[in-house]
């Protein structure tokens, strides 16, 4: 099987949040060129008007690139405090009016703070086909999501007096996992304990990376602030982490290089997304 990419915000130069169709069309084959034959580009917090502009030009580029697979709307339905580098100012309550503003049927996976949830918005989004991710969030009550975004990244972390997102999602064996094995966002002894914890079947590997990925670019706009990568991080001025800048197949060779993984675990962990989203072929 070839590699499925279910969260991440560009590269190549290409920022999902303001290309046009041409940049799609050039990224999916740069993506080819790397082993991804299939890709949900991921959309931060951005205002309604661009959400819906963008989700126009990336469902349209994928009528001819059809390693687009659908989209995977990060943004706007966050917790505040648990924001990382998306801008609170843009946040809505999760609610299903609220949704309906920006609802597209090639909005295939959306993140959320369950916390603030609406009765009803969680299951009406499973209603649509859509998988629901716990993240940017502070609730250790998991029930009725699909899965985790990029785990112990801005969520309440493991309290061993009580609840927390990360924790949840960690003894939780029905929940899948998202996690950003760039050797940045999460430490070997954490990846190690991820890997001891969970089942093998449900851990998601997914890149979170940025448009200055691949492209040679030091210093660019995204989400409203101005991101500076020095060749190892991306952040913004405060020092917040705003993504990744590695591809998701040096992620699988970080973890085969630390002996985290064994090769014999490589077809099950690309696997697993295929299985997430009951994708029979790519590529």
């Amino acid at each position: 099987m070839k590699l499925i990419e279910q969260h991440f915000h560009g590269a190549f130069g290409v920022n999902f949040n303001t290309c046009v169709e041409n940049d799609l069309f050039m990224l999916a084959d740069k993506m080819q060129e790397n082993g991804i034959c299939g890709f949900f580009p991921t959309l931060v917090t951005d205002s309604v008007e661009n959400i819906k502009r963008q989700i126009a030009v990336i469902k349209s580029a994928a009528k001819t690139a059809k390693s687009i697979l659908g989209i995977h709307l990060e943004g706007i339905f966050l917790n505040p405090e648990k924001k990382g580098i998306h801008d609170e100012k843009l946040f809505l309550k999760p609610t299903i009016e609220n949704f309906q503003l920006i609802e597209d049927d090639f909005i295939k996976i959306v993140t959320l703070a369950p916390e603030l949830c609406e009765a009803g918005f969680i299951d009406y989004l499973k209603s649509k086909g859509i998988k629901v991710q716990a993240g940017h969030c502070m609730s250790g009550d998991l029930s009725g999501v699909d899965g985790v975004t990029h785990l112990f990244n801005a969520m309440s972390p493991v309290n061993h007096r009580g609840q927390s997102t990360a924790l949840s999602a960690l003894i939780n064996d029905d929940i899948y996992t998202e996690i950003i094995a760039d050797g940045v966002h999460l430490s070997d002894e954490i990846l190690r304990l991820i890997f001891k914890c969970k089942p093998l079947d449900k851990i998601i590997l997914v890149s979170d990376c940025l448009p200055c990925t691949e492209s040679g670019i030091k210093e660019f706009e995204f989400a409203g602030e101005t991101i500076y990568f020095d060749g190892k991080r991306a952040t913004s001025k405060s020092g917040t982490i705003a993504g990744s800048t590695t591809l998701l197949p040096d992620m699988f060779k970080y973890l085969l290089s630390k002996g985290i993984i064994s090769e014999n675990q490589v077809p099950q962990l690309v696997e697993n997304v295929y299985r997430y989203h009951n994708i029979k072929q790519v590529g």
